[in-house]
């Protein structure tokens, strides 16, 4: 079965106080983009990748897009991370394969979890990668704590999260006009349609959110 890796980078990344998009600023000497392709175009088990950006860059993406030769589809995003998701889900045909949606501003990514999503999906129709929570999340109402869950109950999120493409179409479909999610697994959960296995990640797969941000991730690059 044939593995698609849906690269969304359509995001305005304003948090990080640029100019450019945050997919387009550089660790080293690469993107954040490119770092994050490298990861998905070197892995033997990935036979295609479709790229979701931001219509008015289109043309740098290109650009810099010349040497990717498992780039099946570059695609203009939505205006939501969900409607990005679903365009990048739909540009796909084949009825029988694997997708793994990835967030571009995640360029540290291990080969080895990557692998271990793609393993997991023989057995799997749903995977999240995600990592304990080392810190105690509050939950607040009107700028107080309306409770503490147990922190051993918790974790965080990353991403790939990963899917058979027929039921990733199918929680989208159902949840077509309702927009609060910020990611796939929760449409899933949502309809109820399967349940979600969990992978380990990595505490390093960070999300590029912040300027010190792509400090940490030079540090960690370097190392």
């Amino acid at each position: 079965m044939k593995n698609y890796a849906i690269i969304l980078a359509s995001g305005s990344g304003t948090r990080c106080q640029n100019s450019l998009p945050k997919q387009f600023l550089k660790i080293g000497d690469k993107t954040i983009l490119e770092h994050t392709l490298d990861i998905f175009e070197t892995n033997s088990n990935i036979d295609g990748i479709v790229l979701v950006i931001p219509a008015q860059y289109r043309q740098i993406a290109i650009e810099l897009m010349q040497n990717y030769k498992k780039i099946i589809k570059i695609i203009d995003g939505g205006k939501t991370r969900k409607e990005s998701s679903y365009i990048g889900i739909n540009s796909i045909k084949e009825d029988n394969c694997n997708v793994l949606i990835h967030d571009c501003a995640r360029p540290l990514l291990t080969q080895e979890v990557l692998n271990d999503c793609i393993e997991a999906l023989d057995n799997y129709d749903a995977i999240v990668t995600a990592v304990p929570s080392s810190d105690t999340v509050i939950e607040v109402e009107n700028g107080e704590v309306k409770n503490i869950p147990d922190r051993a109950k918790l974790m965080r999120v990353q991403t790939p999260q990963c899917f058979k493409l027929s039921l990733i179409k199918k929680a989208h479909e159902l949840s077509k006009d309702d927009n609060n999610f910020t990611d796939d697994c929760g449409l899933v959960l949502k309809s109820k349609l399967a349940k979600v296995h969990i992978i380990k990640g990595d505490i390093n797969n960070i999300k590029i959110t912040y300027p010190q941000d792509i400090k940490f991730a030079e540090l960690l690059k370097s190392n």
